[in-house]
């Protein structure tokens, strides 16, 4: 079970890939939560993978990159190290 933590917290943590299937469902996830923020302001719970455990962050999704959801406050996380998007 991930541990909840504050987005102003995530660089205290070394993010590691997850090994998680990402299938074209994954990628239909990323893009709603990205909606849900932009045009709602609505928070996504995301769980990631770090080298102390998987961690939760609720925030808002601003935009998915490539690489990285980019998120409320500038922080950035890899999609690589995405296990669970939940809204």
């Amino acid at each position: 079970m991930a541990i909840l933590i504050e987005k102003e917290e995530i660089p205290m943590f070394r993010i590691v890939p997850a090994f998680v299937d990402k299938s074209d469902y994954w990628e239909k996830e990323l893009h709603y939560a990205t909606r849900l923020g932009n045009e709602f302001k609505g928070k996504t719970s995301i769980t990631f993978e770090t080298t102390q455990g998987p961690r939760s962050v609720s925030t808002t999704v601003w935009s998915v990159t490539h690489d990285y959801l980019q998120l409320k406050g500038g922080m950035n996380i890899p999609l690589n190290s995405v296990i669970d998007v939940r809204f």
